[in-house]
């Protein structure tokens, strides 16, 4: 059954997080919460485990040792039938949107719908439109195929699917990766507003970054990573004026 609310100080918590594959350590000795209700951005240079910790969130990869906790349960102690039902509390935006090409914009926010629900196809159109209108997608732009849509349009079109099952936590990996700049910001304001929105209920958004203009205008909490270890996990404020001089760097960039 999925949870719509969690009121937990932390949605999302790593336990001496570790993860290696053969003899590299891509994760090393990983603890830190995701505060409840905030706008959490991952950020750091490319390599150095971003990635791998978004894996962990949404128990797709097991950890070597250590452990994931996830609106108060560990997913470590889950059969993966429990994971793929748990999973409906999380909505995911991926890299470039990854929509399905051959499907016009409806029929891809209506696919978690006819996938995970009993819903009928009236309650489907109804959804679906509204969702589409609340992230700026015209009625028009509903029935086209997303090769006929710019990158910023595919982008919500990929907001609007990942809210379709109404999640509690919502992950956006890379979610600007290829726009310009304006529309980035497009976006990050969309994200931001979707967020706001959706806030008094615990909804929490988890950003996988390496774009620090944006993450220091749009976030709440900034978790560095280095070589698969947390740098600072720090408030915005707090993150801007942090000595540490790997941030230091990546700040004047």
């Amino acid at each position: 059954m999925s949870t719509k609310s969690f009121s937990g100080e932390y949605s999302v918590v790593f336990k001496n997080l570790k993860k290696s594959f053969g003899t590299a350590a891509v994760l090393n000795d990983v603890s830190f919460g995701i505060h409840t209700g905030k706008i959490t951005t991952i950020l750091g240079f490319s390599g150095a485990g971003k990635t791998t910790l978004m894996k962990h969130i949404l128990g797709l990869t097991k950890p070597t040792s250590g452990d994931v906790e996830v609106m108060g349960r560990s997913l470590g102690e889950m059969s993966e039938l429990e994971l793929r039902e748990f999973r409906r509390n999380f909505g995911m935006v991926f890299q470039y949107a990854a929509l399905f090409d051959f499907l016009t914009s409806f029929e891809n926010v209506a696919f978690p719908l006819r996938e995970f629900t009993k819903m009928n196809e009236e309650e489907i159109e109804q959804k679906v439109m509204g969702l589409l209108d609340s992230v700026g997608i015209s009625k028009e732009a509903a029935y086209r195929l997303p090769s006929e849509l710019s990158g910023g349009m595919r982008k919500r079109v990929g907001l609007a699917r990942g809210l379709a099952l109404d999640p509690h936590i919502m992950l956006y990996d890379e979610p600007t990766s290829g726009l310009d700049p304006i529309t980035t910001h497009t976006v990050y304001e969309l994200m931001r507003d979707t967020h706001r929105a959706k806030q008094k209920n615990g909804f929490t958004s988890i950003i996988i970054s390496h774009d620090i203009h944006a993450t220091l205008k749009y976030s709440d909490y900034i978790c560095f990573m280095e070589k698969g270890q947390v740098v600072e996990h720090l408030d915005v404020e707090s993150f801007k004026l942090s000595k540490n001089p790997v941030i230091r760097r990546f700040l004047e960039l």
